[in-house]
């Protein structure tokens, strides 16, 4: 790395003192000359050695390190003191139904007894929805607890299956609960429970979320600005990524939806598995209560609000304020070519992600039509349609 040096203002004057007496220009002999040999060391560029040119490289290197490695420290810290937090408020409140009085020998209302499981996909406005559902909690009086699993991992260990289930069914106190978390479908039905929670879910086209995601994982968004992103500093575009190949744009990273509604079996995250898609299409009918699109999320909300009142009273208002409809945008996204989608969809594995997005979005279709009416652009929960009659046998 070279290094110049400015002369001094003494040598400057001087210099310029003997140009003018002589009447000649004559700066490249000064150059050469100097006073007493040192000038020319001022007014050449000098050149660090190349040894030390290394060096400073190496140190450069070692302090960057040192710094990954303080940020890797502060991100344990936060998390250690996030799960402490935690175990902090559930020893509360805890302590605050004991003091009430036991309830274990109590049974629990039926609306009160009722567990929400909203096992999210990342990218699929979730963070938008569940915050909806932390504002409406004390007003409708629900606990709200986050499924924090080491790392993202959607699957979870056998005994922490058990551990689940068990916590799930018998944490009374948390209930009535709304779980959410970054974790694949877990059949409740397995473990003996008589009383399944319900599930409900979100998914988005499959391109849109993995854009979202790409640029989510290099820029952050607009939720937590300041947390460095594992991918921070790579400017790679989506479209330059799908042109050279790239690992992070590759279809395969496409298939994550299906397993999501799969489960924890093996061949849930076969990537390409028929046989997933089938049985994630199985449990999408069979398994869960409502599924809708991040494209429709008014509707999805409104729709949970008019079935189950007990947890979602006021979301949909809570929703069109705009206090909560757009809260997590993802930064520097920018939106794929014709080219790059086209060359994405040559893939047998968008084709089957496509696939069940179709699949999920007709179900929430068909769903939403026979429960509301558009009038004026808007749409309207209808009332109740059916009543009982014929009643048999009569009452004296």
């Amino acid at each position: 790395m070279p290094i110049w040096l400015t002369p001094t203002a003494k040598e400057t004057n001087r210099d310029t003192h003997q140009e003018r007496s002589a009447g000649v220009l004559r700066s490249n002999k000064l150059n050469r000359k100097g006073v007493g040999g040192g000038a020319s060391g001022c007014r050449a560029a000098i050149m660090m050695p190349p040894k030390l040119q290394l060096l400073a490289v190496v140190a450069f290197a070692v302090a960057m390190l040192f710094l990954e490695n303080q940020i890797q420290k502060l991100e344990e810290s936060r998390s250690k003191l996030e799960r402490a937090i935690a175990r902090h408020e559930v020893r509360e409140i805890e302590q605050r139904h004991t003091m009430d009085g036991p309830r274990q020998d109590v049974a629990l209302d039926e609306e009160d007894d009722m567990v929400i499981i909203y096992n999210r996909v990342p990218k699929t406005a979730s963070t938008s929805f569940t915050n909806i559902a932390y504002d409406l909690c004390a007003k409708n009086k629900y606990h709200v607890l986050h499924i924090n699993t080491t790392k993202n991992n959607p699957v979870m260990s056998l005994q922490d299956q058990v551990r689940f289930v068990k916590n799930i069914t018998s944490w009374k106190e948390m209930k009535p609960g709304f779980y959410h978390g970054h974790i694949s479908y877990l059949d409740f039905a397995k473990f003996g429970v008589k009383k399944k929670p319900i599930y409900i879910n979100v998914i988005r086209d499959p391109i849109e979320r993995l854009v979202s995601y790409y640029y989510f994982l290099r820029f952050g968004d607009d939720y937590r600005p300041g947390l460095r992103r594992r991918k921070q500093g790579d400017k790679k575009t989506f479209d330059e990524c799908v042109a050279e190949g790239g690992s992070d744009c590759a279809p395969e990273k496409l298939w994550l939806q299906i397993p999501f509604f799969c489960g924890h079996s093996s061949e849930c995250w076969n990537v390409g598995s028929r046989w997933a898609m089938d049985q994630a299409k199985y449990n999408l009918i069979n398994e869960y209560f409502l599924v809708g699109v991040t494209e429709e999320l008014e509707d999805f909300i409104m729709l949970l609000e008019a079935a189950l009142p007990r947890f979602f009273r006021g979301a949909t208002e809570l929703y069109r304020t705009g206090k909560k409809s757009h809260l997590r945008k993802t930064t520097e996204k920018k939106l794929p070519t014709k080219q790059t989608i086209a060359k994405l969809q040559q893939s047998d594995i968008w084709k089957m992600e496509n696939e069940f997005y179709e699949f999920a979005l007709e179900q929430f279709q068909f769903i939403r039509a026979h429960a509301v009416r558009e009038k004026d652009g808007d749409l309207y929960i209808l009332a109740q349609n059916f009543f009982y009659e014929k009643i048999y046998p009569k009452s004296n």
